[in-house]
């Protein structure tokens, strides 16, 4: 039951059948996992929410304000923000899944929902990455192209990556479609859990849906994020003149290419890995008892890996900008100086009640002090 649950976070989790597809010379190994999953996993999430959430909700303030959300670029990190949000209001949850030992104490609607949630992201995170480093692609390597009227395929406006964010939106709410039908709590007798796991009505469903997953979910779009960014810094090793001749500030813009590349491997490529393995194991390739172990450990702290993701984005994506943190200054010195006005708008108004109630003390003793002369 274990498997069953925890290789069902959602429908970006661990395969369902990894322990279930295990040949019976494998039937030894235990469960050796299960208490660092249910101690260290649910602290790994909630440091992940705690930075995802704080880093995504300065983000969507910033890039929120009308200074600097009418652009293509800011329009893909808002959009970008927003979907990590989702993704990481459900994120307690799961950890509490974990910390109860894979028991689901908050019923079926919001199991339903947070592995919606989860699914919904692993798209349109991605996928709103990929059309950044398109857009990113286009303006650096034919900025003339990028900003060509005369063809309405060619122009990049604002609208544009609106429609185009919209679609991904609608894409990635396709994906969630899974997560609602085949999403369902399961009460196991033998481990007296209730847990929140994946039910499919035939075995090949799972196997489809993992594949799907890899190449739609990661696959894809990592060869193209890898080779727009490839193009682009092979374009500024060539003409770096067409930039800027600062060559830190060249530099700055390699490494943050470098780093955007090379975070979106590192956290999505052990878990899509694991899973395309477990997919393989029930296809029929037997792997060793020691490889199906080394599965079982390190399918968690993979998925903790693509999680982090969302709390990396906007440190990649925002702070490294130098107009973004301009920005977050300047709203910091406005928020700043707005509660400095208040509060000195109330120590004023304050002190002229206290003038006003003295005044009428004083006047109220003298028209006393006549009255008694009288």
């Amino acid at each position: 039951m274990e498997s069953d649950s925890s290789h069902n976070l959602s429908t970006v989790s661990e395969p369902t059948s990894l322990h279930e597809a295990s040949n019976q010379s494998c039937d030894f190994l235990s469960f050796s996992n299960s208490h660092y999953q249910k101690t260290l996993i649910p602290v790994i999430y909630f440091i992940i929410f705690i930075l995802g959430f704080l880093g995504n909700t300065l983000a969507v303030c910033v890039l929120g304000q009308k200074s600097l959300r009418c652009t293509v670029a800011n329009t893909y990190l808002l959009n970008l923000a927003l979907s990590d949000l989702v993704f990481l209001i459900g994120l307690p949850f799961w950890a509490v899944h974990y910390l109860r030992d894979y028991d689901w104490p908050f019923g079926w609607f919001m199991c339903k929902l947070c592995g919606s949630l989860t699914s919904l992201n692993t798209y349109a995170s991605i996928y709103f990455i990929m059309g950044m480093s398109i857009d990113r692609y286009r303006v650096i390597v034919y900025p003339l192209h990028s900003h060509c009227t005369e063809s309405v395929y060619h122009t990049r406006t604002v609208f544009h990556a609106r429609c185009v964010c919209a679609v991904i939106w609608f894409l990635a709410t396709l994906t969630t479609i899974p997560a609602l039908v085949f999403r369902e709590t399961h009460h196991s007798v033998e481990h007296n859990v209730t847990a929140c796991v994946m039910r499919y009505p035939d075995k090949d469903w799972h196997g489809m849906l993992t594949l799907a997953k890899n190449t739609f979910g990661f696959l894809i779009p990592f060869i193209v994020i890898a080779t727009c960014y490839s193009r682009i810094r092979c374009h500024l090793l060539t003409s770096p003149e067409l930039i800027e001749p600062d060559s830190s500030r060249l530099e700055r813009v390699r490494r943050v290419a470098l780093a955007i590349v090379t975070a979106f491997f590192l956290c999505w490529f052990p878990f899509h890995t694991l899973s395309f393995m477990g997919v393989l194991q029930e296809l029929g390739v037997n792997w060793s008892c020691k490889v199906q172990q080394v599965m079982s450990i390190m399918i968690a702290p993979a998925l903790c890996l693509g999680f982090a993701n969302s709390a990396i984005n906007p440190l990649l994506y925002c702070f490294v900008g130098n107009r973004f943190r301009q920005q977050l200054r300047r709203l910091w010195e406005a928020k700043v100086q707005k509660i400095g006005k208040q509060r000195r708008d109330s120590v004023s108004m304050q002190v002229s009640y206290c003038s006003r109630k003295l005044s009428e003390t004083k006047d109220t003793m003298a028209s006393v002090s006549v009255e008694d002369k009288l």
